[in-house]
C-alpha cells in the first residue's frame, strides 16, 4: 500500500470516528495514527478535528526517535522540542498529538498498524465511575471476538509523556500475563485506544467497545452484570469459526 493511500485510509477512518452522532469525539478531541512505513507513522495534528480532517491534520513521524523520548524527555519543553524534531518532514509546521508518544508505543510495542484514539460517551460513563474495571470483564460473545481477550484498564496519569509511559508499562504486564497485544486500552476518567491491524479493525474494535459499554452501565441497576466465565470467553476466543469471522471483520480498510 502506498503513502498516499495509506493517509487517505486514515483520513477515512479519523472522518469516521469523528462523526458527531457517534458520540466518540467533538471539537479537537481524540486522534489517529497509522504506520506509513517501518521507519515512520502517521499521526494526527494537535487541534484538529477528526470531522473535518484532511491531510494537513497529519503529521509524518520518525518512529524510533518519539520512541526515545521516554528516555530522553523530562519537561514539557523537552516533549514539544522532541516532538518537533521527530518530524519526517522539518519544513512541517503543524504540531503533532500530545499523545504521539503513546501511538507511537502501540504500533511499535503493541503490535498495531493502525490506532484510533476516542472519547465515546458510552465509555466514559463507566470510566468516570467506580465500575471501570468491569470493562476488563466480557459480556458477550462478539466482544471476545472483536476486542480480544485481554483488554488494558489504565488509572488517570497526566496526557502526553506520563500517560504513555503508564501504558507502556501496562501493555508490557498485559502481554506476560496473556501473551498477546491488547486491542483495546481504556484510560480511567479519559478514553479509549483501539489497535488494530486495517482501518476497518479500529472502527470495529471502537464500535464494539462502545457497544458493550452501553449494555454494560445500565446492568448496575438491574442486579449487577452477568459476566462470562473464564471458560466461555477462552473457548469463544479459540474456535476456528470465531478466528475466521475476526479475520473477516477485519479484512478491509475501510
Amino acid at each position: 500500500m502506498s503513502d498516499n493511500s495509506i493517509l487517505t485510509d486514515l483520513i477515512a477512518l479519523s472522518r469516521h470516528l469523528g462523526e458527531e452522532w457517534r458520540e466518540y469525539a467533538i471539537i479537537g478531541e481524540g486522534n489517529t495514527s497509522a504506520r506509513a512505513d517501518a521507519d515512520t507513522f502517521w499521526v494526527k495534528a494537535s487541534g484538529s478535528n477528526l470531522r473535518t480532517i484532511d491531510e494537513n491534520g497529519f503529521v509524518r513521524m520518525n518512529l524510533d526517535r518519539v520512541l526515545n523520548m521516554l528516555e530522553t524527555a523530562r519537561s514539557d519543553d523537552d516533549v514539544t522540542r522532541g516532538l518537533n524534531e521527530s518530524k519526517a518532514d522539518s519544513s512541517v509546521t503543524a504540531r503533532p498529538s500530545i499523545e504521539t508518544v503513546l501511538h507511537a508505543i502501540c504500533l511499535a510495542e503493541g503490535g498495531a498498524q493502525v490506532v484510533g484514539h476516542t472519547h465515546p460517551v458510552a465509555i466514559n460513563i463507566v470510566l468516570c465511575s467506580q465500575q471501570a474495571p468491569s470493562l476488563l470483564r466480557h459480556l458477550m460473545p462478539d466482544v471476545v471476538v472483536v476486542c480480544g481477550v485481554a483488554p488494558v484498564l489504565v488509572p488517570y496519569a497526566d496526557p502526553g509523556l506520563p500517560l504513555a509511559r503508564a501504558v507502556r508499562a501496562a501493555l508490557h504486564q498485559n502481554m506476560e500475563k496473556y501473551g498477546e497485544a491488547p486491542k483495546a486500552i481504556y484510560l480511567q476518567n479519559h478514553g479509549f485506544f483501539a489497535l488494530g491491524q486495517t482501518m476497518r479493525e479500529v472502527e470495529n474494535i471502537t464500535a464494539m467497545a462502545v457497544k458493550n459499554a452501553r449494555i454494560l452501565a445500565p446492568t448496575f441497576a438491574l442486579g449487577g452484570p452477568n459476566f462470562l466465565s473464564d471458560t466461555d470467553v477462552s473457548r469463544i476466543n479459540t474456535r476456528l469459526d470465531e478466528i475466521l469471522r475476526r479475520q473477516q471483520f477485519a479484512a478491509k480498510s475501510t
